[in-house]
């Protein structure tokens, strides 16, 4: 007789003190539907639980977008899902939503844990790829009634110090939202130009020290030093700003290292191109009367997509278009710090 195999037992994570202070020791929060109770405290202090993302403008897409059973829906960001689910309980279990994403670790979570909560592939199709292929997509789907694009990297990466997105943590400089593909930041680092790194810190993020920054950083690396972690780039910056006075250098250096790290993201995975071919493909994807919504979060984001929409109302391709910017509630900002940046626009396809 085989005995049978036992699954061993895995102890909790050991952390110091009261309460978990890195990513991987908050093994509560990475368990939401174990430890509700803990998500819902996490996130009542305005805080997003470690492995989530919550949602933003929820109420004011599902206002614009006004979704009917027996529409067809497209989500450009899938991310953690939220918002899809959103949209797709609008539906009523008629009509179907596609969505894409380029991350395949959080994409497949996200199916998962959507289909466990009753959206199947009956209502949901998953594609992993880029959005700039709305397109191929709209082929498929015979067109779009709706269109959500939330143009945010979701919670999830930013707080996973292995993604490298942020400088809070210790980790790999990486930034690629597609860990499989191309080429990492800290690899992009390593052979660009000082001219081409202050050009893409200024285009990319509106940097005021760009130059500074870049002649830092390629001359470390002229010095053999490779900058392939998230706190030598840190570091690299609160030595280049040393020369602020006391007591501006702190919140300096905070905000120098969100721009620079946006610019880094936005140059590795193509964002900008991305979202342009997006926008262009964008009219030909909604169907007559089909309505967009698009969430941004920086201003090179939003003038983009301004731009596009306003030259698609006055071709006659739109027969409305958000002439001001939505923003999320103050209520919203207080409970979701990171909503604070958020604007969104939105468009209503003419019906010729």
């Amino acid at each position: 007789m085989e005995q049978e195999t036992q699954t061993p037992h895995k102890r909790r994570v050991r952390y110091k003190g009261k309460y978990p202070r890195k990513f991987e020791e908050k093994y509560k929060e990475l368990n939401p539907e174990k430890y509700k109770d803990t998500i819902e405290h996490v996130i009542s202090k305005g805080n997003t639980p470690a492995g989530m993302h919550i949602s933003i403008m929820v109420n004011e897409i599902l206002d614009f977008l006004k979704i009917q059973p027996g529409e067809t829906g497209f989500d450009a960001t899938l991310g953690y899902g939220g918002h899809t689910k959103a949209m797709m309980e609008c539906l009523h279990g008629e009509g179907h939503m596609y969505a894409t994403d380029v991350d395949p670790e959080e994409s497949a979570k996200t199916r998962k844990r959507l289909a466990e909560q009753g959206f199947g592939e009956d209502i949901l199709t998953v594609k992993l790829q880029n959005f700039c292929t709305i397109d191929e997509i709209a082929k498929e789907a015979g067109g779009f009634d709706f269109i959500l694009a939330d143009l945010g990297v979701s919670s999830m990466q930013i707080d996973n110090p292995k993604r490298g997105f942020s400088f809070r943590a210790d980790g790999p400089l990486d930034l690629r939202l597609n860990q499989e593909k191309g080429i990492s930041a800290a690899e992009r680092l390593d052979k660009i130009s000082r001219d081409e790194l202050a050009g893409m810190l200024y285009e990319n993020s509106d940097e005021p020290y760009c130059e500074e920054i870049a002649k830092a950083i390629t001359d470390e690396i002229r010095k053999g030093n490779r900058v392939d972690t998230t706190t030598k780039l840190r570091e690299i910056i609160e030595e280049t700003l040393d020369f602020l006075p006391e007591k501006e250098k702190k919140d300096t250096v905070r905000k120098t290292c969100q721009r620079v790290f946006q610019a880094l993201r936005i140059d590795v995975n193509r964002e900008f191109e991305v979202l342009y071919e997006f926008m262009e493909k964008l009219p030909d994807a909604l169907k007559p009367g089909g309505r967009v919504a698009i969430l941004t979060f920086h201003s090179g984001e939003d003038k983009l997509v301004k731009k596009a929409l306003k030259a698609g109302y006055k071709a006659g391709i739109y027969s409305d278009y958000a002439k001001d910017v939505i923003r999320p509630s103050a209520q919203e900002c207080a409970q979701n710090g990171r909503a604070r940046s958020t604007k969104m626009r939105w468009a209503v396809k003419s019906e010729y």
